[in-house]
């Protein structure tokens, strides 16, 4: 499977995640804002709004190619000079505190030596934790997981407990998920046909997976102390993604678009000086079970 076609599945996948997000939540749709990147290639932005579940989201896809600035090659640690990559990537914010945020990346990237690898993840961010919610949040990954390799999941799943975290607040960004880089058949003995084939089924997977939560916790009723909390999360969302996350960091070395790498942020985040829960309330237990190693689908 060749670079375009790749490319191609991507592209697929943005539009059917679309339509059936749309589906779910009933109101809102995706504007479309097309671009080009200014060495190579571009991209399609869609960004949600007016939604009655989603508040603020949105669905990118991007194929992009150029010359490796010396600071991404560093990053990547690699040697190359020229490369290519393409990917979607999702981020929701829900208006509904209970409601998880969710993300999700999945990604192919080549140089112009033929080196190739295949990287992504999905994690889910509740503002409050459900333990039925995240076992079954799990249950689904690990069953896609399982498809290809026995080792994907355990492995997976410590890598991204270990990537989405704040290690200034020592606390995980959610309850987790899944995330890989640099999967090609030196590093997982499979075929690279078998490589797309994981990536694109665990996208596929996205749409009815988050479907399951916006239609289960979108009518649940919610103070203006679960909004508080909520907002309070939000800030902690933003403080990964502009400190950690190698994807927004890849893009704006890159050059990358910074309207669409910053959609990942919500419309509306706080921060509160030395905030601490209320001993005993919903967001203590939550805050107190953002660690990790947890076993979401046993324990």
């Amino acid at each position: 499977m060749n670079k375009e076609e790749i490319k191609a599945h991507f592209l697929d996948l943005q539009k059917s995640i679309i339509n059936q997000l749309e589906m779910a939540d009933g109101a809102g749709n995706f504007g479309s804002d097309t671009w080009q990147h200014h060495q190579g290639g571009g991209g399609i932005t869609r960004v949600f709004t007016n939604g009655n579940i989603i508040e603020k989201g949105g669905v990118n896809f991007s194929a992009v190619s150029g010359e490796l600035t010396l600071a991404a090659s560093k990053a990547l640690e690699i040697e190359a000079k020229e490369y290519f990559a393409t990917g979607v990537s999702i981020v929701l914010h829900p208006a509904n505190p209970f409601v998880p945020i969710i993300h999700m990346n999945v990604r192919y990237f080549e140089t112009e030596n033929g080196n190739y690898w295949f990287g992504g993840g999905i994690d889910l961010t509740p503002h409050y934790i459900n333990k039925e919610d995240a076992k079954y949040f799990h249950k689904q990954l690990k069953a896609v997981c399982d498809k290809y390799s026995d080792s994907f999941y355990p492995k997976f799943k410590i890598w991204a407990d270990n990537y989405f975290f704040l290690p200034h607040r020592n606390e995980t960004r959610g309850v987790g998920g899944i995330f890989f880089d640099r999967l090609n058949e030196e590093s997982t003995s499979l075929k690279k046909e078998d490589l797309a084939a994981f990536v694109i089924e665990l996208g596929n997977l996205f749409a009815p997976l988050y479907a399951h939560f916006m239609l289960k916790n979108s009518t649940t009723p919610f103070q203006d102390e679960n909004k508080h909390w909520q907002s309070l999360r939000r800030g902690r969302y933003v403080e990964f993604n502009l400190a950690f996350d190698r994807g927004t960091k890849f893009g704006l070395e890159t050059g990358g678009r910074t309207e669409s790498i910053l959609m990942s942020l919500p419309a509306q985040a706080s921060w509160e000086y030395d905030y601490h829960p209320a001993e005993g309330s919903d967001e203590e237990l939550t805050l107190n079970a953002l660690k990790k190693g947890i076993d979401w689908i046993n324990g």
